[in-house]
Parts: structure tokens; C-alpha cells; sequence
């Protein structure tokens, strides 16, 4: 009996090790034993069985599910496998992969010893029943510690395996091993390999054999080095996670495309035509766009040299080039900078049509998404159709069809080898490359895009060497490089008078092309003659009519190089060019060109003044002290009339400059244009009214409807006629005896004043007769000082040179407003010695009822008195 129930304990060594009996009772009967065992279903473990009750401490034993319960199961054998138990207080109650017994748990598989007691109790035949047995039992064990692909894929069943995010979390050891397992249930299963010996499984001497078994060779592998383990657990992650990254930013810059509603709407942005007074065109600006032409119809030639010199294998890509990438890359790395780009003809047709041409990453991604989406949604032909009738090729000009009517006077379908080569070289930089602004640059490009062609086999060496000896000229439009400062003055203040037009709009200037020719050529004569000996590397010039209206307006030296217009954006010092508004104030306040004052030492608030010679004449009268420019005696009249007045002054004249009432007030050391001065010396040529500097006489629509049309004078008188006459005789003794001496024109009147900045920094000339107010400045951008000019050298022979070259023919006229000298004035100036004058009176002692609309805005009152007379000229400036 004690054998019996040895061996049946044998036969079931896993419900032993569940079962754990105690000592006192060692050997009873199975079926007793589980009778003490309870069943019960815990959340998360399923059904388990708890053991009887006062044996050690309670364990669990779960269930598989779809197993036998354990009350009609059978004994357990090695078929079975053994079963898996699990302390409560364990880290992981649960096992962390499927298939695998947690290593706490690794030490509850023994084998089990056979006690001395139960080896002599054994009779012989026991004995060699029991030699069978171990050699049966070893072997039947083996299936348990390496299951088959089925009793895996069971037991991962039973028992929940781990998620991700406990995988992720626990790194790569654990990671590794679940790849581990994993892996093994998708391979077959290895064949068993037989020990060395010739045994069993064994080792254990039965096999007689020396070699290792199956297991041992098992455990003795290496396990994987763990450095390799965390190398590719984080290439995977940063793989993952790295695909997803560019997955985003690749779905929103697909969702953050423009739209392609309009692709073949050539644009639509309003062109605007200028015109001389004469209705010569002056330049054409904005998107004008000729009628789309079919490839078809386009000679070939114009379409090859587009190819030969954008996109040679526009017919073999998919929209992106990569050999013309790396050969970009290439060539742009070994010339170390940005030459060539890999851009194909569909990417230019993206990024010109529908993105904007900063250069960004992010536009990068949206042209190569537009680029494959046109090459799926187009053929080629109208890929190359929609390009050559959308793309900017200068001068306004917006598709193949504009620009050659533009720049050669025919259609696209006309023009020949040669033109076709000089449009096709422009697509590269329309704006350096357009004919209208450097023919020969323009011809040297189409050199380039005629050699390409022979190159590539689309034209011969014969047709290619004649297109060469035979470059494209111009027969459209002659732009001339300096008036498109006048240009770009225009354009800024069209909004002002006519808004935004939506259609094509034709703007008629107050631009003289006799002038403005004229003064191009004074001014680039005298910087290439004295310029560079005397320091002065810049200059412009502004001549207008007396009443405001511009003739001419040369805003720098050359257009192409700089299109910084420094007669309307540059704010220089005047200098004494600003003494006659301080003057005028002093003559409306009751002082007389025959007042004298002492040109000695002064200080003001601890500020002295010098002259230009660093001399001091003593007395001398008021005419004089302006006409040679003396410092000293302007400051004292300013102070005597006052910097506020003199402010004021300069504001009724149009000086909206920023002024501050200092000391040097007087000596012109604030900042103004060249615009804003030379239209405050006009208000002493027609006659003491104020103007209005202005480039525009009408704006209509390209179908003729009137958008604007200049009407009135200005804001009226602004220098009473006493005052007009003594400032009119002063300013000539200036050009006839004073600092202006080189700008006097024989037999006519003129009046003008010469300023010069400190340091020779600023030198100008400001002149007017009764047909014309022309106002000079020459100086460096840099405000670098000049090597001694004053506005009485260089800028009053300009002046004078000018004057000479456009007034020959124009009727001598008398310059208005009279002066006798027998008005001595007063010894010092009283507030209100003009009767006859409103702005003599300060503003602050005038009653608001007394001051007028546009005193109250302006600073100014824009009345005439009915008895005073009309000293304009008798004729319009036009």
C-alpha cells in the first residue's frame, strides 16, 4: 500500500507541489486531499481554488480556460505539463508573457528525490519497474520545458499577456524577451537532438554516453548582448516615431494648399499705363497679360529654347528632377555658392501660379505636393501650355504673349530664333534680365540659352552662330532708367487720388519728356565730370512749374543701381537754404530788406554760431546778410522774431518736417526732402500762394471712365504781397552778388539760395524764375563729407547748366511782386506791423472766430484780400 501510494504521488508531482501536504499526513488519498479545496472567482484571476483551510498560508491555483475542473480532471501527467502557481505578495501576479513562468517561480521545478525509506521498501520487481520508469519520466518532462506551437498558443490563451505600454515602459530586457517569444510561436519546432553518448536525455550515466543533453546545451547559450537589445528597441521607437513626425507635417502642408480654382486664370492684377502730358508712354506697370496662346501655335523654337534652358528633360520626369537636383548640388558645391537650381518647369509652374516666393522650407514641401499633383492631373503639353502663359517674363509682362508684344511690337506666334532665345533667358531673373532695363545683359543671357539649344540638339551650329550675329533689339518700349523715379513716386501716391482700380488703369502725369531728359543728362554729366574729385558720388534734382505741378524728377544717379529716390525719400539737412523762410517771417513781423543788423559774436542758451569763413563783417543790412549767407544775423533775427513763428512760417510754405525750436532753428538743421523744399520756393515764384507738389493730372479706366481729375490751386495765399516783394529782391541780389553768383542766368530773373550742411555734407540749390522752380542736392548716401563743396559750386552750376539747356526758348517774365527800397521797415521787429496781413498776429493772440477752416489744420489762411492785386504771372504752368 505504501508503494502504491508512492507511485501515485509520483504520477502527480505538479498537484504536490499545488497541493504542499502536510507532514503529519504525508501519504493519504487524492480524492480526500481535494475534497479540502474550494473554488472561487476572483476579478482578474478567473476561477481559482483555494487550499484547505489550516495548512500555511492560503494560495491560489488558476483555471485555465476551456480546462477540465479540477473535481472530474485526471491525474495530472507529464502531458499536462506543470501548472504555474503565484504568491498574492509577488511584484507581477500575473505572468508577463504567455508561455513563460515567472524566474520567482523557476525554483518550485525540482526533481524529486526518492528517499532512502522509499528505495529499500521497493521489492526487486519494484526496483526494475522503477529502472523503466526514470528513463520514461525524463523524457516525458522534456515536452513540458519545450511545448509545441499548439500548447503555446493554449497557454497564451490561459494567461493574459503583457500590452504595449507595459512593454515600452519596461525597456529593452523585457522587450527583447517578448520578441523572444513571440518569434518562437510563428518557427517550427526544432527536432530534438540525440546526446553524444547514445543515451537517453539524459547525462545521468544511463546512456553511458559523455556528451551533453538537449537542455544542457539549452543553458549554456549566451543570452544576447544587451547592448544590442536597447540599439534596436530605440531605432525601432525613433524609426516609429520618426514616421510619424514626417507623416504629419507631410498631411498638413497637404491640407494648407492653395487652391487650384483659377490655374488657368493668367493674371488678373490691374495693369496701369503712365503717359507724358503729350500721351507718350512713360512705363508700364502691374500685370499685364496677353490672351493665352495653345502650344501648338507657338513657333517651335521658342518652345525648345524654353526647354534647353529651364528643363532639358521636362518629357522623361515626374515633375521632380533628381539627377537635375544632385547636378545643382554639385556644381553648387563646388563653386561654393547658390548658381544653379534643380527646380523643373512643373515646380516653377507651382511656386509661380500658386505659392508665394519666399524661400522657406515649408513652401519647399507645398511646391513638391502641387508639382505631383499637376503631373498626375495634366499631360505634359499643358503643364508646358499653362507655364509659357502664366510666368512672369518682365517689364509687366505676365505670359509669352505679353511679353512679346511688350518688348518687340508682335505676337508670340511671330517672333523669331533670336527673340525667342532673349524671352527664354529672362525666366531665370525677369527683373535683371529685362531688355528694358540692359539690353546687352538681355543679349548676353540669350547667348547662353543659343548655346544650350545647339547643345541639346535642337538647332544647329549654322542657325545658333546666325541667331548670335544677329541678336533680338527692341521695337516695343524704350524704358529710360532714370524717370522710373518718377515712376515709383506716381504709383505711391495713385492710391491717394484714385484708390485701388481692379481693371487696367491710365494715369496721366505732369512728367515733360523734353525735361526729365534734360535733367537725366545734366545730372549724369556733372557727376562723371567733377564727382569724384570734388567726393560727391550722388545727387538729385526736382523741377516743377510754379504751381506745383513736377516736370522732371531724377532721383539718383543711376536707376539700375540704386532705386533709392533721394528727391522724395532722402531727409538731408537744408542749411541755409532754409534762411529765406526765417527772413519772410521777420519781413511779415515789420523788418525791411534795408534794416541793418551786426554780424559780431553771439550766444544763445550757450550755443554761438560761426560763420562759413570764421570772419565777422560787423553791420550791414538785412539784404546782404542774406545774400552772402551770414549766420550770425540770421540767428539773431530768429530770435527776434521768434522760433515758434519761423515754425509756423515753414509750415505755411508745405515744410511738414519734424522741427524743433532750437537755437540753430535758423541755420536749418533739421531733417527735410528735396520735394517738400523746392514746392516751399514756389510760393515765391507765382506769386505768394502755396502749392501742392503733385505728378498727376488724370486717372481713368482702360475703357475711358474718368477716376480722377486735378482741380483748384492749393490752399491759397500764404505771403503777403509786402512781404513777397522784399523777399523776391533779396533772393535775386543772392544770385547777382551773393553765394549764388555761378547759377546767374544773363537776362533773366531769377531768384534762388545756396545751403550747405555741416561738413560739407549736404550741398544744395534751390532756384526759381517765373516759369520754373528747379531744386538741386548732391551729397554721399552714406553722409560722408565732400571735399569743400557748397551749395554755391557743384549744385548751382548744375543748376545753372540745367536753366540754360531748357529755357532758351521761353518768354522772359518778370518775377512777381515789387520792392522800391524805400520801405526802411523798423529798427525791430513788432508783431502786427503788416496791416494788411492776418499772419502777422500770432496764432495764439488771434480769437478762434478770426481763424479760418484751414488756419485751424493747415497753420494757414486761405483768403485773398479783394483789394490787394493778383501778382501771379499772366499765364498758366503747364
Amino acid at each position: 500500500m505504501m508503494d502504491s501510494d508512492n507511485m501515485s504521488s509520483g504520477g502527480n508531482r505538479r498537484g504536490e507541489r499545488d497541493k504542499k501536504p502536510s507532514r503529519a499526513d504525508a501519504s493519504g488519498s487524492r480524492e480526500s486531499a481535494q475534497e479540502t479545496w474550494r473554488e472561487r472567482r476572483v476579478q482578474g484571476l478567473g476561477t481559482v481554488r483555494l487550499g484547505p483551510e489550516g495548512e500555511g498560508k492560503t494560495r491560489l491555483k488558476r483555471e485555465a480556460p476551456g480546462s477540465e475542473p479540477e473535481s472530474g480532471r485526471k491525474e495530472d501527467g507529464p502531458e499536462h505539463g506543470p501548472k504555474s502557481t503565484f504568491d498574492l505578495r509577488d511584484v507581477y501576479p500575473v505572468p508577463p508573457f504567455a508561455g513563460q513562468v515567472p524566474p520567482a517561480k523557476k525554483a518550485a521545478k525540482k526533481k524529486r528525490a526518492t528517499t532512502d525509506d522509499d528505495v529499500t521498501a521497493k521489492s526487486k520487481p519494484a526496483k526494475r519497474a522503477a529502472k523503466k520508469t526514470p528513463a520514461r519520466k525524463p523524457a516525458a518532462k522534456k515536452p513540458a520545458a519545450k511545448k509545441t506551437v499548439r500548447e503555446k498558443s493554449r497557454t497564451a490563451d490561459a494567461q493574459p499577456s503583457m500590452s504595449y505600454f507595459d512593454w515600452a515602459i519596461r525597456g529593452p530586457r523585457s522587450s527583447l524577451s517578448a520578441l523572444k517569444s513571440v518569434a518562437g510561436i510563428f518557427a517550427p519546432p526544432r527536432r530534438k537532438r540525440r546526446s553524444s553518448g547514445g543515451g537517453g536525455s539524459g547525462g545521468n550515466g544511463n546512456g553511458g554516453g559523455g556528451g551533453r543533453s538537449g537542455s544542457a546545451r539549452r543553458s549554456s547559450r549566451k543570452p544576447m548582448p544587451v547592448k544590442a537589445g536597447k540599439l534596436g528597441y530605440w531605432t525601432a521607437v525613433c524609426a516609429a516615431w520618426g514616421g510619424i513626425f514626417l507623416g504629419m507635417i507631410i498631411f498638413y502642408y497637404a491640407v494648407t494648399l492653395p487652391g487650384t480654382d483659377e490655374l488657368w486664370d493668367v493674371d488678373n492684377s490691374p495693369g496701369v499705363t503712365l503717359v507724358f502730358e503729350d500721351g507718350a508712354v512713360l512705363a508700364n506697370r502691374g500685370g499685364f497679360a496677353g490672351a493665352a496662346v495653345p502650344l501648338a501655335d507657338l513657333p517651335p523654337h521658342l518652345v525648345h529654347a524654353v526647354l534647353a534652358i529651364e528643363d532639358e528633360r521636362f518629357y522623361s520626369h515626374f515633375g521632380i528632377d533628381p539627377r537635375g537636383i544632385l547636378r545643382a548640388a554639385w556644381v553648387n558645391f563646388k563653386t561654393g555658392s547658390f548658381t544653379q537650381g534643380g527646380s523643373t518647369i512643373t515646380q516653377q509652374l507651382a511656386k509661380n501660379v500658386f505659392l508665394e516666393p519666399d524661400r522657406t522650407l515649408g513652401r519647399k514641401v507645398q511646391e513638391v505636393l502641387l508639382a505631383l499633383w499637376l503631373e498626375a492631373r495634366f499631360t505634359k503639353d499643358e503643364i508646358l501650355t499653362l507655364y509659357l502663359n502664366r510666368v512672369y517674363f518682365g517689364g509687366g509682362a505676365y505670359g509669352v504673349e505679353a511679353a512679346a508684344r511688350r518688348y518687340f511690337n508682335k505676337s508670340a506666334r511671330e517672333v523669331t530664333l533670336a527673340e525667342g532665345a532673349m524671352l527664354a533667358g529672362l525666366l531665370k531673373a525677369p527683373s535683371r534680365y529685362a531688355p528694358t532695363r540692359d539690353l546687352e545683359l538681355a543679349q548676353e543671357r540669350a547667348a547662353t540659352v543659343l548655346a544650350n539649344m545647339v547643345r541639346e540638339g535642337f538647332i544647329s551650329q549654322e542657325e545658333g552662330q546666325y541667331a548670335f550675329d544677329h541678336p533680338a533689339t527692341l521695337n516695343g518700349y524704350k524704358g529710360s532708367g532714370s524717370v522710373n523715379y518718377a515712376v515709383d513716386w506716381v504709383l505711391g501716391v495713385l492710391p491717394s487720388f484714385a484708390g485701388r482700380p481692379t481693371s487696367d488703369t491710365r494715369v496721366v502725369t505732369t512728367i515733360d519728356p523734353y525735361l526729365q531728359r534734360k535733367a537725366e543728362a545734366v545730372v549724369e554729366e556733372a557727376l562723371a565730370r567733377d564727382g569724384e574729385k570734388l567726393g560727391a558720388r550722388q545727387a538729385a534734382l526736382v523741377a516743377m512749374t510754379p504751381d506745383g505741378a513736377v516736370k522732371a524728377m531724377v532721383g539718383g544717379r543711376s536707376y539700375r543701381e540704386s532705386q533709392f529716390n533721394r528727391a522724395v525719400q532722402a531727409k538731408r539737412q537744408p542749411g541755409s537754404a532754409f534762411k529765406p523762410i526765417v527772413y519772410l517771417a521777420a519781413i511779415e513781423g515789420g523788418l525791411s530788406p534795408q534794416s541793418v543788423r551786426v554780424d559780431a559774436p553771439i550766444s544763445v542758451d550757450g550755443w554761438s554760431p560761426e560763420n562759413y569763413g570764421r570772419k565777422f563783417e560787423g553791420m550791414m543790412p538785412v539784404h546782404r546778410a542774406l545774400a552772402r549767407s551770414v549766420n550770425t544775423v540770421a540767428v539773431q533775427i530768429s530770435e527776434e522774431v521768434g522760433r515758434d513763428q519761423v515754425i509756423r512760417t515753414a509750415r505755411r510754405l508745405g515744410l511738414s518736417s519734424s522741427m524743433q525750436p532750437h537755437p540753430s532753428l535758423a541755420l536749418g538743421t533739421f531733417e527735410t526732402t528735396l520735394l517738400e523744399l523746392t514746392a516751399a520756393y514756389a510760393s515765391f515764384a507765382n506769386g505768394g500762394y502755396g502749392v501742392i507738389p503733385h505728378g498727376i493730372e488724370r486717372v481713368e479706366t482702360g475703357t475711358g471712365v474718368l477716376l480722377y481729375e486735378r482741380r483748384g490751386d492749393g490752399p491759397g495765399r500764404v505771403i503777403s504781397p509786402r512781404a513777397l516783394g522784399a523777399m523776391n529782391f533779396m533772393l535775386k541780389e543772392v544770385m547777382e552778388s551773393g553765394t549764388g553768383r555761378k547759377a546767374a542766368l544773363d537776362g533773366r530773373p531769377a531768384g534762388g539760395k545756396t545751403g550747405t550742411s555741416q561738413d560739407s555734407r549736404d550741398a544744395w540749390f534751390i532756384g526759381y524764375t517765373a516759369d520754373i522752380v528747379v531744386g538741386i542736392w548732391v551729397g554721399n548716401d552714406d553722409s560722408t563729407p565732400m571735399n569743400r563743396v557748397t551749395g554755391g559750386t557743384l549744385p548751382a552750376v548744375m543748376w545753372h547748366d540745367f536753366m540754360v539747356r531748357t529755357q532758351q526758348k521761353v518768354p522772359v517774365s518778370a518775377l512777381p511782386g515789387s520792392f522800391d527800397g524805400s520801405d526802411v521797415g523798423t529798427a525791430s521787429i513788432a508783431s502786427g506791423n503788416d496791416e494788411n496781413w492776418p499772419f502777422s498776429v500770432g496764432r495764439d493772440e488771434q480769437p478762434d472766430e478770426a481763424r479760418s477752416f484751414l488756419d485751424r489744420i493747415f497753420g494757414a489762411v486761405a483768403q485773398e484780400e479783394e483789394t490787394a492785386p493778383d501778382l501771379r504771372p499772366g499765364r498758366k504752368w503747364r
